[in-house]
């Protein structure tokens, strides 16, 4: 089992990005009106990289601050497992570099211990992993949330119709210009500072 920041890396982007409030559902479209000369509206894009926001150094320092958490809570989980497949692995040695010596008695009794270590680490691992993915939903849900609304408040200011999340959909060609990924976070950040988070679970 490994319990890492990618795993939690992944997990949030793709969170943020299937949020109901980061991906609005789009209106239903105006019934055509019957005037000859119709208004074209004037439709400012802009575009975001969602996947940003995770950088430890430069993206959004609650995300830092939360996932340092979460990992120092199950530091203790993870240290215990790997002790345990350590020590599956010195079994596993053992009884291989004295199969074809030791007594059969014996090493019946290594392999019945080997497979009850196995097990207990398959437990623990599942455990482990089922716990971490529910504390991590509950730190990370009320982030989500705030990258939300602050994005929409955000496209609101700025006049902006329509925000596209580069790390979801691929961009063909998109202007520096429009590229708003470093403008927003540090935004955010100025909102919502990673002090404001920091309490450790």
């Amino acid at each position: 089992m490994k319990i890492d920041r990618l795993i939690a890396a992944a997990a949030f982007v793709a969170a943020v990005a299937l949020s109901p409030t980061f991906a609005q559902t789009r209106p239903a479209a105006p019934q055509p009106t019957p005037a000859t000369n119709v208004a074209v509206p004037d439709t400012k894009i802009a575009l975001i990289y969602s996947e940003a926001f995770l950088d430890p150094k430069t993206g959004i320092a609650r995300f830092s601050v939360i996932l340092n958490n979460l990992n120092r809570e199950f530091q203790p989980r993870q240290t215990e497992i790997t002790q345990l497949t350590q020590k599956a692995q010195q079994l596993t040695d053992d009884i291989e570099k004295t199969r074809s010596v030791a007594d059969p008695k014996t090493l019946q009794l290594k392999m019945d211990q080997l497979e009850a270590m196995k097990k207990d680490l398959q437990r623990k691992g599942e455990d482990a992993q089922a716990a971490f993915n529910k504390r991590r939903g509950d730190l990370f849900q009320p982030l989500q949330d705030d990258i939300g609304k602050a994005l929409e408040v955000y496209a609101k200011a700025h006049n902006i119709n329509v925000i596209i999340d580069g790390s979801q959909v691929p961009v063909v060609y998109a202007a520096d210009s429009i590229d708003i990924t470093r403008a927003f976070i540090n935004d955010f950040n100025n909102k919502f500072p990673a002090t404001a988070s920091a309490a450790t679970p």
